[in-house]
């Protein structure tokens, strides 16, 4: 079965690093590499610290390194703006979006020229959209843990948990154990467990 996942948020918050983690633990899980693709691909705004970044994860009999409009399975929103933008192009209904509730206004918003809607409203449109919506505050949940730098490792933890993920939790954090440095690594190890049991209190 295939899986397209969207990691939507802006640039300096780990949006790339937590699709790499993703791809590289698809990657380690399948038996015969040859008979799985893995296809990674970035969207840019303007500016690479404060702008919008949405990374496609694609696995499975994949091709192209973006997902098309209307077929993710999941959207993971470190940024819920953002990823509410995504999601309404992207998410397919009965897809998953999982939400960071911790805002980075844009620019318009900052000047008055528009408004941030509340989380509330920016749940209720991807319920809309017939997603299924879990909201966590991953920011303090990386607090916790050791360093708000972690947050985006919180939202991994939940997207584990969310179970369409196709591969055991010992993949996972294999893949973590391979792109964090060795001196952040009990931080985010901690981040993910605190991500998927937040997530599983979340859906009860």
């Amino acid at each position: 079965m295939d899986i397209n996942v969207i990691v939507a948020g802006v640039g300096g918050q780990g949006s790339i690093l937590a699709s790499h983690i993703i791809a590289e633990a698809a990657i380690n899980a399948s038996a015969n590499p040859t008979a799985q693709n893995v296809r990674v691909g970035e969207t840019f705004g303007a500016a690479m610290r404060g702008g919008a970044v949405a990374s496609h994860v694609r696995i499975g009999d994949v091709h192209g390194p973006l997902v098309a409009k209307g077929q993710a399975d999941m959207i993971l929103a470190l940024e819920p703006l953002e990823g509410l933008r995504v999601g309404l192009e992207y998410i397919r209904r009965g897809g998953v979006a999982i939400l960071n509730s911790e805002t980075f206004p844009p620019v318009d918003v900052k000047i008055g020229a528009a408004r941030y809607p509340s989380i509330d409203e920016i749940e209720d449109a991807f319920g809309q959209l017939g997603a299924k919506v879990t909201v966590l505050d991953a920011t303090k949940l990386a607090l916790e843990a050791g360093t708000a730098k972690a947050m985006n490792v919180v939202m991994l933890g939940a997207a584990f948990a969310s179970g369409l993920l196709p591969f055991a939790e010992e993949i996972m954090i294999g893949a973590i154990r391979e792109r964090v440095p060795a001196k952040f690594l009990d931080v985010n190890l901690k981040a993910f467990s605190l991500g998927k049991a937040a997530y599983g209190s979340a859906r009860k």
